[in-house]
């Protein structure tokens, strides 16, 4: 998104740098026996979680390695336009918020034209404006996609899922240092909506970030979950 608050901190450096091996390890087979092979990762968790930042992150990770990125804003692919949506969300007492407000179609095909290595052109939202402006891109030069988004593990052309296990209860004071949006009672509402369709995806990731930005096998922290709570039961 245009204008966009980044607050990028060492927690954000730290787990991209973990993800860039990850990356390097799976992604080099890959090339080698399918030449050209167009990569793709996408980076999920609530709102305020750091989703931005670690892509951010993890993309000038990999240019130190020579790998071309390009990051793919989902929150760009809303259905409803940004002026619009506080009202429609209203209207339908936010039973519309979630997976569903996406355009899925057209995220879709952008992505496809990064692995067809194709000229494409995308929605990109200028949060200063809410104004949606269209930003063209050649991805025949791009290497590897980096799709950042609240539901972006749920694209099925991925070959990364990472998962950032943040709640917005635990991120709402970054989100108001941000400012991004305002902080009342609609927010909040949305918030817990959000929440729900995230966490309904959780089980789909790779890599899981956890509450102190250590990066750690999706399996492997699923198990030590499972663990405490037999424990504590």
């Amino acid at each position: 998104m245009l204008s966009d608050v980044l607050l990028i901190g060492e927690k954000h450096k730290s787990a991209a740098k973990e993800i860039a091996c990850h990356v390097f390890a799976e992604r080099e087979p890959l090339v080698r026996t399918t030449p050209g092979y167009r990569y793709v990762i996408a980076v999920s968790g609530e709102s305020g979680a750091g989703k931005s930042e670690l892509s951010h992150s993890l993309a000038r990770e990999l240019k130190k390695k020579g790998i071309r990125v390009k990051i793919l804003h989902a929150d760009n692919y809303y259905r409803i336009k940004p002026l619009e949506r506080r009202v429609q969300r209203e209207a339908t007492n936010f039973k519309s918020v979630g997976i569903n407000e996406y355009d899925w179609a057209l995220l879709n095909r952008n992505i496809d034209d990064f692995k067809q290595a194709r000229a494409s052109t995308m929605p990109c939202i200028d949060i200063l404006t809410d104004e949606i402006d269209q930003l063209s891109t050649d991805f025949s030069c791009i290497d590897v996609l980096v799709v950042d988004g609240l539901y972006a593990v749920r694209i099925e052309s991925v070959d990364l899922r990472v998962f950032i296990d943040l709640s917005y209860h635990e991120t709402k004071k970054s989100q108001m240092e941000r400012g991004k949006e305002l902080t009342d009672d609609h927010r909040w509402q949305v918030l817990e909506r959000e929440h729900r369709s995230v966490q309904s995806l959780r089980h789909l990731a790779d890599l899981v970030v956890d509450s102190s930005f250590l990066v750690v096998d999706a399996a492997s922290h699923d198990a030590d979950g499972l663990s405490y709570a037999l424990t504590s039961g």
